[in-house]
């Protein structure tokens, strides 16, 4: 029985050292994360959402691989929704299980009959197997120090979609789903809407001592004809199953592709998620809110590693708290990022550019973030033509200047082409700078190393700072203090 007493007191103990250790905006400043004590961004290049629904898919050295890198989240889809290998033009999509391998919340019936030549889905019956591997990839995600969006829904972007689905029809025997693709997320069907609640509370209760979560509603509902209403119906259910228990997590929301400025906010949600919001107008759009503004998916601009990068650093720079960049070098047999991607997919990821995001990562763990905050108004001057500069800065103390040279041109409707100047440049800059003394790193954003360094004192006002010469990219970092 003492013994007994002892378990109890440790169970206690650990729900509350979690509850309080959540994964949280940080107080001081909530446009960033604080996770573990630390104000943090979210920074990423990770496998395409089927680590826990495809059994084929070792999820044990895929997060190994982002731990050596400093990479600390990755997204995941939770079944619902699945792709097929014609989809995308993704070549071994981890989102695409092969026959067999397609592990869902729902247990099978004896039926036969479903889509990928299982047996039909039972909506009643959970599947223990699946909880047990989602629960086992937090809790490995968790002793790694990797934040887990767990994405509750995607629209179905085409019929074929919907009918690979546990929840159509065609693949249940529950009687549930005989409805178009573009009313499956509404409020339309309230049987189908009972499902989807139960799941979610089902998810929420089994992920709720863990301190590496966030949930994020619905991915692209843009598409697919995905409502508000039923969005903010499952954040309230989110909410609402949360209370019941020990810990509270935050709630995410996908707002659009590209960049808008988002009306009449729920209140529920903490992150505003944005896909290919390059250049990142999305930040200053929405910076007003307080919350974090996320960079949550890229991965359709080509294979360059330099792509990726400077997105990634253009968003931070901007003011954003989370940037995920889609890895299609992750497949089953090569979860250690090691398949060639090349023509095979529409993006990349290697592990040159695993190293060079979590350099970027690391580097702004070091800023004081809680205290740094967009500052364009300090830059008075001084970009070479077609570049673009973003400034944060702890005013009189700190200031991260980041200048790139890119473009991002309409090839037709919905469809856009991302293209670095990568030519040599050089800058000189001219930055509203009080009095004082100040050392001067230029930074090399690849490898975060430094090309040029310097210490000048400054009588105040403006401050002229000339760059080495770069290519497509590079950072200034200035500290105020001999």
């Amino acid at each position: 029985m003492k013994r007994q007493c002892v378990v109890f007191l440790w169970l206690i103990s650990a729900v509350a050292a979690a509850a309080q250790a959540a994964l949280q905006l940080d107080p001081e400043n909530p446009h960033y994360f604080l996770f573990r004590g630390h104000p943090t961004v979210l920074v990423t290049s990770g496998e395409h959402y089927g680590a826990v629904i495809n059994r084929a898919f070792d999820y044990v050295p895929y997060l190994d691989e982002l731990q050596r890198n400093h990479l600390n989240l990755t997204r995941l889809w939770v079944g619902p929704y699945r792709e097929s290998d014609s989809d995308f033009s993704i070549a071994n999509n981890t989102l695409a299980p092969l026959p067999g391998a397609f592990i869902p919340p729902w247990a099978r019936s004896q039926t036969p009959g479903a889509s990928d030549h299982g047996n039909r889905f039972d909506l009643s019956r959970w599947n223990p197997d699946y909880f047990q591997r989602l629960v086992n990839f937090v809790a490995a995600a968790e002793k790694r120090g990797i934040v887990v969006e767990v994405n509750l829904f995607c629209p179905y972007y085409d019929d074929s979609m919907w009918k690979n689905s546990p929840l159509y029809i065609a693949n249940n025997v529950s009687g549930i789903g005989d409805v178009p693709r573009t009313e499956v997320l509404t409020l339309r069907h309230p049987d189908l809407v009972a499902v989807e609640d139960r799941m979610v509370r089902k998810i929420v209760a089994e992920l709720n001592h863990f301190d590496n979560v966030y949930y994020e509603i619905c991915n692209e509902p843009n598409f697919g004809g995905v409502t508000l209403d039923w969005q903010r119906r499952i954040s309230g259910v989110i909410a609402e199953q949360e209370t019941k228990l020990p810990v509270r997590h935050l709630i995410s929301q996908n707002i659009a592709n590209g960049s808008s400025t988002i009306e009449d906010p729920d209140p529920r949600v903490s992150i505003f998620n944005f896909h290919y919001s390059r250049p990142p107008e999305s930040v200053a759009m929405n910076y007003a809110l307080n919350r974090v503004v996320g960079f949550n998916e890229t991965g359709f601009d080509g294979n360059a590693d330099a792509t990726y990068r400077i997105q990634g650093w253009s968003f931070l720079a901007a003011g954003g708290g989370l940037f995920n960049n889609l890895d299609y070098s992750f497949t089953v047999g090569h979860e250690r990022g090691d398949f060639v991607t090349g023509a095979k997919t529409p993006g990349g990821g290697s592990a040159a550019l695993r190293r060079q995001l979590g350099e970027l990562r690391e580097f702004f763990d070091r800023l004081p973030l809680n205290q740094m905050r967009p500052a364009n108004g300090v830059l008075l001057s001084g970009i070479p033509n077609g570049g673009a500069a973003y400034v944060l800065a702890k005013p009189g103390s700190a200031y991260l200047v980041y200048i790139s040279h890119t473009r991002v041109e309409t090839v037709k409707k919905d469809e856009t082409r991302f293209s670095i100047d990568a030519s040599p440049h050089e800058a000189k800059i001219v930055l509203n700078l009080p009095a004082g003394s100040y050392r001067a790193q230029w930074l090399d954003p690849a490898d975060v190393h430094t090309i040029r360094k310097l210490r000048f004192s400054h009588a105040g006002g403006a401050c002229t700072l000339a760059s080495p010469s770069y290519g497509a990219d590079i950072a200034l970092y200035l500290r105020a203090g001999h």
